[in-house]
């Protein structure tokens, strides 16, 4: 995509911390049971913990964005992924509940921090190139989640404790970190010049642009968290078969990413956002109507095709619009934090609210919702990108 054009390695470097950022969120998530078991705590307390995680994500995307935009993302990009490293064993250190949710907050913030300075370099990587790149970024950070997941459970299957595989992750991260350190673009490629006391409002465009990120992150989540308990509890399907909606959908949300740039580029971001709203929506709709364990899997399929580009592009979106039509109101960086913040705020509530509709109309109808909101998501893309 970038050949001997000055941007290799900014190009490398940013898939790699795309590629991070995902393995330590899988590498986390796969060893959440033996969290529960080890602490001996609750469902419910388990639940709230992990809460903290989201509480800390959410409360570092203000800051954060102002440091990429005030300092460049590229420096930023480049130091968060040394305390990520970091963060990494902190949670693996596993004292006792009040270190847990301690930590879990201080991942989240570090987490968000990285994620943040990574969007806006991919975003600035876009403008100064001239070329679509934000899917395949994406598409990386799945690809990490995936084998994250994968070595996680692997290492759990074979005993490893909790503190030496954090560890071990950590160290891993820091490596990486300290090969790909000067590679970044300079900062000098998307700073911000703040006035002093300079006190701006954001333009609207980017609360309805996060806003719609939502209704597909929310899709998201609810997607991976429900799948299997639909599958075994709605159709007791086996533990194989409850595990394949999840595959089906992962699979297609990776293949879908790296397609993603070249199908933008093809057909333009609105028809693309367009379609993926439509096929999300109306696929998940049908599999749940049709009724059986097979709707399901073919709902899960269609799902991950429509929402896998989703957020990258509204990221892309994001900051063609701040460097385009909004230039010198708002700093990519800044507008990229406002639409994730919006958007992920889908990843938290999408769960919790999927299992409260399950229990007044059975988690079958519940899954309606995100379908409702693809649909939406889908007929509203052409008039706010616009």
């Amino acid at each position: 995509m970038f050949q001997d054009d000055g941007f290799r390695k900014p190009r490398l470097a940013t898939l790699i911390a795309f590629l991070i950022n995902g393995f330590s969120v899988g590498n986390f998530v796969s060893r959440i049971p033996d969290f529960k078991s080890e602490l001996n705590i609750s469902n419910g307390v388990l639940g709230a913990s992990l809460f903290c995680a989201s509480v800390g994500v959410l409360t570092a995307l203000r800051p954060a964005s102002r440091s990429a935009a005030k300092y460049g993302s590229g420096p930023i990009s480049r130091y968060s992924a040394f305390t990520l490293a970091l963060a990494v064993p902190l949670v693996g250190l596993l004292f006792n509940l009040q270190w847990f949710l301690f930590s879990l907050f201080i991942y989240g913030v570090l987490s968000s921090i990285h994620d943040l300075s990574i969007n806006a370099h991919a975003a600035a990587l876009e403008d100064r190139a001239g070329k679509r790149v934000m899917s395949t970024f994406h598409a990386m950070w799945s690809i990490g989640g995936l084998l994250g997941g994968a070595i996680g459970g692997l290492l759990a299957t074979t005993n490893v404790s909790i503190r030496v595989h954090a560890l071990v992750i950590g160290v891993f991260i820091f490596v990486i970190a300290l090969i790909t350190q000067n590679w970044f673009l300079p900062a000098a490629a998307d700073q911000h010049t703040f006035e002093k006391h300079e006190r701006r409002k954001t333009p609207s465009k980017f609360l309805i642009l996060g806003l719609l990120g939502l209704c597909g992150a929310l899709g998201e989540g609810a997607a991976s968290d429900w799948g299997g308990v639909l599958a075994r509890e709605g159709y007791n399907a086996s533990v194989f078969m409850s595990a394949l909606p999840y595959v089906f959908f992962s699979f297609t949300m990776v293949v879908g990413r790296l397609s993603g740039d070249f199908l933008a580029h093809k057909f333009g971001v609105v028809k693309l956002l367009t379609w993926s709203g439509l096929i999300a929506g109306s696929g998940l709709a049908l599999g749940l109507i049709a009724g059986n364990i097979y709707g399901v899997i073919i709902g899960w399929f269609l799902l991950g095709i429509g929402l896998s580009t989703v957020i990258p592009m509204m990221i892309s979106a994001t900051g063609k619009m701040a460097n385009e039509k909004y230039s010198g109101e708002v700093s990519a960086a800044e507008g990229v934090a406002l639409v994730t913040g919006v958007a992920y705020f889908g990843f938290v509530i999408g769960p919790p609210l999927i299992g409260f509709l399950s229990d007044l109309i059975t988690l079958r109808w519940a899954m309606l919702l995100p379908a409702i909101l693809a649909i939406i998501f889908g007929v509203s893309a052409k008039k706010v990108l616009s």
